[in-house]
């Protein structure tokens, strides 16, 4: 396939570090999630404004890109392409968290005769967002059972479970600021398993 000859150096090694990838380079995979981390995270922060949920964020959409690695097509550039992931990730997330309270159509007048529109918390999940923690679940299940048990409970509470930060601490009857630390500690690992895996993806 004859490349855009406009697509910068940095844009031809990523395609060049995408083909051994899929050919199952390990080190490729390293490389291109070394590349984009951190602007990956920026761009998710600046989004959802909660460094925990950003992290988060950005494991999944490296793992959705390595994942469907292969479907890239070099029309345009792979951060072009991670990025649409990233944001798209991010805006499920943030859609999914406001609609953990939806706003149903009922009013009640009270005795003034004010009408009150109310808020009534809707428990169910609907299609899309059932959707969407599936796919979360997958994604993320795919580094998981390579992890110590420590870190692999650590990570199916908050992942799987769906659980707080605080209702970790609570869980696991440990000081909120050690669940963060090994929560943090394990997505380092997770990230690690991207270069000593190539069967993750």
């Amino acid at each position: 396939m004859e490349l855009n000859k406009n697509f910068s150096e940095k844009a031809l090694e990523d395609f060049r570090l995408i083909d051994l990838a899929i050919e199952g380079d390990q080190q490729a995979y390293a490389q291109l999630l070394n590349r984009y981390r951190k602007s990956v995270y920026h761009t998710i922060l600046k989004m959802v404004r909660n460094v925990d949920d950003a992290e988060d964020l950005t494991i999944e959409a490296f793992a959705k890109a390595f994942k469907n690695l292969s479907k890239f097509k070099k029309d345009y550039t792979f951060s072009t392409w991670l990025f649409r992931i990233a944001s798209n990730n991010a805006i499920d997330f943030i859609r999914k968290k406001k609609l953990d309270t939806m706003s149903i159509d009922v009013s009640i007048t009270n005795k003034d005769g004010d009408s009150m529109n109310i808020d009534i918390r809707d428990e169910s999940l609907n299609p899309q967002e059932s959707a969407i923690k599936s796919q979360r679940i997958e994604v993320i299940r795919m580094f998981v059972g390579q992890l110590t048990p420590k870190y692999q409970r650590l990570v199916k509470l908050r992942y799987f479970d769906e659980l707080s930060y605080d209702e970790i601490a609570k869980e696991l009857d440990a000081p909120l600021g050690t669940v963060k630390a090994q929560l943090h500690r394990a997505r380092e690992l997770l990230y690690d398993l991207v270069k000593d895996s190539k069967n993750v993806f």
